[in-house]
């Protein structure tokens, strides 16, 4: 498998590099479809009836984005959480995914709102509500500011999720991962207000290895 990757001054063509191979994946064949006798395939992706819990396939990182897979088996979500500064691009190889998401509310010019004069819980409006997403399916991508920045997913049947980040998390960049609660405000339909909060006890991923075609990263300069 042949990655291309840019360097920091080329960081917007990184997305379209991402987007590109996002674009180009399919269900991983139809080899992985649910009704697979065996638990895994060539290509590393854990089958649906394989998998009792978060699971995380690690493909690649590098400073400028991320690549890996979420497995997820029938009825489990992954909490509602941020992406700050930073583009996502999701492709659901296969089965089914419900999808809500927020993005901040913003002014012209402006850091996202805060309530209350504090920095735990800020105003958000819905981008997309309990949607569906269902393999086969285009890739969708989100932005710092738009898109769905905020999301959580909950699977409807078992499913895996591409999911590559441009750039990667990183505490020490300012690109932690922070969880949230929604409030809902009756009074202001299709916002709520998004409390931070810490990892749900009860939410776990595990990890799981890559065992698919080796990656050979290119990186090349864009000015």
């Amino acid at each position: 498998m042949r990655v291309i990757g840019t360097s920091r001054r080329g960081k917007k063509a990184s997305y379209t590099q991402a987007d590109q191979m996002a674009a180009r994946a399919t269900r991983t064949d139809e080899r992985l479809m649910e009704d697979e006798p065996i638990p895994k395939s060539q290509y590393g992706l854990f089958l649906a009836q394989s998998v009792t819990q978060v699971t995380y396939i690690h493909i690649h990182e590098c400073d400028d984005f991320s690549i890996g897979v979420f497995c997820f088996p029938a009825g489990a979500t992954f909490p509602l959480h941020d992406h700050p500064n930073m583009v996502v691009l999701s492709k659901v190889l296969y089965g089914s995914v419900q999808l809500k998401s927020y993005d901040w509310v913003t002014t012209p010019n402006s850091r996202p709102k805060k309530l209350l004069n504090t920095l735990c819980r800020r105003l958000a409006r819905i981008a997309a509500d309990d949607r569906v997403m269902e393999a086969p399916c285009k890739a969708s991508v989100l932005f710092p500011r738009s898109g769905g920045n905020i999301h959580s997913f909950t699977a409807i049947t078992p499913c895996a999720v591409l999911d590559i980040l441009a750039p990667p998390y990183a505490d020490e960049r300012e690109r932690p991962s922070t969880y949230f609660n929604e409030i809902p405000i009756p009074s202001l339909p299709g916002c709520a207000i998004l409390e931070e909060t810490d990892l749900p006890e009860d939410f776990t991923v595990v990890g799981a290895p890559y065992v698919g075609p080796e990656l050979t990263v290119e990186m090349e300069d864009y000015y």
